[in-house]
């Protein structure tokens, strides 16, 4: 089973999911960033793979890429970095379709299972061009996670809701990422959601940075996303050459529990 189905199956709520940039802040940082993440209590990990033109994301994550970029971050430098680290949590590569075309659909879902990734967030993929590889991503057991948004009729919600697998994205502004308040998002598109019952679990994602915006998160859905402040704290761990386990486990208790952890 995949790994996303079973954590979904013993945990239906408060999921907490943490997106970084493979290769930033330093082109090994993600042997260092993933484990302690894991050791936090994280239940989810995306790993951005960095692009030069990543259309929906803020600032941070754009520099956070550029950096990547800069470093020499590759897919086949991630894959061969992945296939090194050991780790029982769901991992979801998160990116546009341009690197993975180059790469080749099929090598780079070949690839995924090869390192124990669990899925794949592109929301550059048409639906229609999804669903013409939809067999290469059942066949090597890999869960492609559509996204929705606040501009998105009922009928598409229902109809990405039904192809979706392991949970729906729901981009909680029509912003780019970092540049709203979660906070402060219009509940109208939360209540719609609600009301199409759909069978699976959402995920709030866009404007998550504190303890409030994921209870709030939690409130509406099964869990939310944390990215842009998550790879400023990246910055600061490495501008101050901290610990990275403990800084890691110090931010995410803040996150979920709305406080430190014990000194």
């Amino acid at each position: 089973m995949n790994r996303i189905d079973l954590l979904f199956k013993r945990k239906q709520n408060d999921i907490l999911s943490v997106y970084f940039t493979a290769g930033h802040p330093e082109i090994n940082s993600l042997a260092e960033i993933l484990p302690a993440l894991e050791n936090a209590g994280v239940d989810l990990i995306e790993i951005g793979m960095p692009f030069s033109d990543p259309i929906a994301d803020g600032p941070v994550i754009q520099k956070s890429s550029q950096t990547a970029i800069s470093n020499g971050m590759s897919l086949k430098v991630l894959f061969e970095q992945l296939r090194n680290i050991e780790f029982n949590i769901p991992v979801i590569l998160m990116g546009y379709l341009n690197p993975i075309l180059q790469y080749g659909i099929e090598n780079f879902l070949i690839s995924c299972k090869e390192a124990n990734v669990s899925g794949t967030i592109i929301p550059d993929l048409p639906l229609s061009q999804y669903l013409i590889q939809e067999e290469t991503f059942i066949r090597n057991n890999i869960h492609n996670i559509l996204l929705i948004t606040p501009l998105s009729t009922d009928r598409r919600i229902t109809d990405l809701a039904e192809k979706s697998r392991g949970f729906l994205y729901a981009v909680a502004s029509s912003a780019t990422t970092g540049s709203s308040s979660f906070h402060n998002a219009d509940t109208s598109y939360f209540e719609r959601i609600r009301s199409l019952n759909l069978k699976i679990p959402i995920i709030f994602g866009f404007g998550i940075s504190c303890h409030a915006d994921f209870i709030k998160a939690c409130d509406w859905g099964s869990g939310a996303i944390i990215g842009s402040g998550f790879i400023k704290l990246l910055e600061h761990i490495e501008s101050r050459k901290m610990d990275y386990t403990r800084t890691i486990a110090d931010f995410v208790c803040r996150i979920k529990y709305g406080n430190s952890i014990q000194k």
